[in-house]
């Protein structure tokens, strides 16, 4: 089942382009990396999937559906940047995503807030960015939505909590759904990753099978993105 598709699609900064004719398909149950270089279009194509921007020109398509309120219910959008109220607390912070998302489980969240070592009764003002970025992960990935969408998850995250939150993605994203992960941390992510999509100057490049990639070029998908990107 294809849960997410692009016709076509194109994004103009006025007279710069950010995104030219993009096509492709994601089916349900994949783990995909959205890997490019910065200026490459990652974050415009995330935003417009999110409905935070419109197309230029082409079409987005999401479980059959155009981007609105009910695909924002399905999907579970962790941006780059850190949005939560300061003001505030975790406690609170739950308590405003269980009143606002349906399919988000506070028994989950409060679970990974304790093996991050996270207290519930902090204020996000005496969190450092990192903190904040592992409870935003949390938020995330407590709920139970039919895309997960990833933008830098783990830039602000030390090396050795990167792999407990790789393995907290795998445990607790609906095997059902479809999870896209935009990072420049390939040698990171790439054990988790099913599908590669590659981005260079507003194009998709190259969509591959991770395992079928490896095998041809006999070598990593992040030694393959450094010779194809010419990084």
């Amino acid at each position: 089942m294809v849960l997410l598709e692009c016709k076509n699609l194109s994004k103009n900064y006025g007279k710069k382009q950010a995104l030219k004719d993009i096509n492709f398909t994601i089916p349900a149950g994949k783990i995909i990396g959205l890997l490019g270089r910065n200026g490459s279009g990652k974050t415009t194509l995330i935003k417009l999937i999110n409905n935070l921007l419109t197309p230029t020109t082409g079409q987005i398509l999401i479980d059959n559906k155009a981007p609105g309120p009910v695909t924002k219910a399905i999907i579970s959008y962790l941006p780059e940047r850190t949005y939560l109220d300061r003001r505030t607390t975790i406690k609170k912070t739950l308590d405003f995503f269980q009143d606002f998302y349906k399919d988000f489980n506070k028994k989950t969240a409060q679970k990974l807030l304790k093996d991050l070592d996270l207290d519930e009764d902090q204020k996000i003002s005496a969190m450092s960015k990192g903190m904040q970025e592992k409870l935003q992960l949390i938020l995330v990935m407590s709920r139970k939505a039919k895309l997960y969408i990833l933008d830098e998850p783990l830039g602000g995250v030390d090396p050795a909590t990167r792999d407990y939150i790789l393995d907290t993605i795998l445990k607790n994203f609906n095997p059902n759904a479809s999870l896209i992960i935009s990072t420049h941390l390939i040698s990171d992510i790439e054990r988790i990753l099913d599908e590669v999509i590659f981005i260079d100057k507003g194009q998709i490049v190259l969509q591959s099978d991770a395992d079928a990639l490896r095998a041809k070029y006999k070598t990593s998908i992040d030694a393959i993105f450094r010779k194809e990107m010419k990084c």
